[in-house]
C-alpha cells in the first residue's frame, strides 16, 4: 500500500497503468468500515489496480459542527486497507491539493435528482458530492468507480455526473453492508453509544417490515405505521421517511407496477444522523 497526498503523484504514479490495465477506484470519507472493504475488494476482483481516497470532503457538509466531528482515522484506514492488499494506491491530500485557493462548490444541475430527500435537508449537499468527485475522478482517471448503495440518492446522482461531464467512468453500485443487528454500516456509527447502537436496529426492522406489507398496505397506511414505530422509539427521531420511485427519486402518491420503489429514512440517533434505504419491489 503507498500513500499519496499531492495529485501530481498519484498521477505520475497511475500513468505507468495507463493502457490495456483497469483503473478500478473507491471514493470514501475515510473512518472506514466492512462496508467500504467490501467495496474495495470488489474493485479488487475487477481490476489490475485500485486506488482509495480518504478525504472529509468540506464542501458537502451543510452543518460545520457535523463537520468537525466526523472521524478521522487515517493510520487505522491505512492498516485496514494493507491487510487486504498491499499494492492498493491510497490517495489522502489536504483541502489546497483538491481545492486550492478556493475552498467552494460548483453548482449542477442533476436534472432534479437533488432536490428530493437529502437535498431538501441538507442544502448544497450534493453539489459539494459532485465537486469532489469531479476533480477525483479527473484526477485519477478510473475506468470504475465503486460506490454503496446505502447512499442510493448519491449513487444516482454521481451516474448522472458522469453524463453531465462526459466522464468515461462506469459508476457500480454495491450493496448494503450491515451490521449483526441489521443498522446499515457507515462511519457515523462509531460516535453512537453502545445504548443507541442497539435502538438504532429498528431502523432496519421498520425498513424490512414496510417491505413485508408493501403489496397489501396503501403508501398513506405505511407511512403512518412508520411515523408511528419511531413515535414509540424515544431516543430515535424521524426527519424524513419516502417511498420513492428509484429512477426519478421523486415520492410516490401511487403505485405503478411498472416502477421500481424504494424506501428511504433519515434518522436521528442523539446527534447522529443515520440514512438508510431498501428496495420493496
Amino acid at each position: 500500500m503507498v500513500l499519496y497526498t499531492h495529485k501530481k503523484d498519484l498521477k505520475n504514479a497511475l500513468d505507468s497503468f495507463r493502457g490495456d490495465e483497469k483503473i478500478g477506484f473507491v471514493p470514501t470519507m475515510g473512518a472506514l468500515h466492512k462496508g467500504h472493504l467490501s467495496l474495495v475488494e470488489k474493485a479488487l476482483d475487477e481490476n489490475d489496480v485500485v486506488v482509495v481516497s480518504i478525504f472529509v470532503n468540506p464542501t458537502q457538509f451543510n452543518n460545520a459542527e457535523d463537520l468537525k466531528k466526523y472521524p478521522r482515522t487515517l493510520n487505522e484506514d491505512c492498516e485496514l486497507l494493507k491487510s487486504l492488499n498491499k499494492n492498493i494506491l491510497v490517495y489522502a491530500p489536504e483541502i489546497s491539493d483538491i481545492y486550492e485557493d478556493k475552498v467552494a462548490a460548483k453548482n449542477y444541475d442533476y436534472g432534479g435528482l437533488e432536490n428530493e430527500m437529502e437535498g431538501k435537508h441538507r442544502k448544497g449537499h450534493f453539489n459539494g458530492v459532485g465537486t469532489i468527485l469531479n476533480s477525483l475522478f479527473r484526477i485519477i482517471e478510473p475506468d470504475f468507480a465503486y460506490l454503496g448503495e446505502k447512499d442510493f440518492q448519491q449513487l444516482q446522482i454521481v451516474k448522472q455526473l458522469v453524463e453531465i461531464e462526459k466522464l468515461p467512468v462506469t459508476i457500480i453500485g454495491c450493496p448494503i453492508v450491515r451490521e449483526e443487528n441489521g443498522l446499515a454500516m457507515s462511519s457515523r456509527n462509531k460516535r453512537l453509544s453502545p445504548q443507541l447502537f442497539e435502538e438504532a436496529s429498528i431502523i432496519y426492522k421498520i425498513l424490512t417490515e414496510v417491505r413485508r406489507h408493501f403489496k397489501e398496505k396503501t403508501l398513506e397506511e405505511l407511512n403512518q405505521m412508520v411515523t408511528e414505530r419511531f413515535l414509540s422509539t424515544p431516543n430515535l427521531n424521524l426527519e424524513y421517511f419516502e417511498i420513492a420511485d428509484e429512477k426519478t427519486l421523486k415520492s410516490a402518491s401511487s403505485k405503478s407496477e411498472d416502477a421500481k420503489y424504494r424506501a428511504f429514512v433519515a434518522v436521528f440517533a442523539g446527534d447522529v444522523r443515520l440514512i438508510d434505504n431498501m428496495p420493496l419491489n
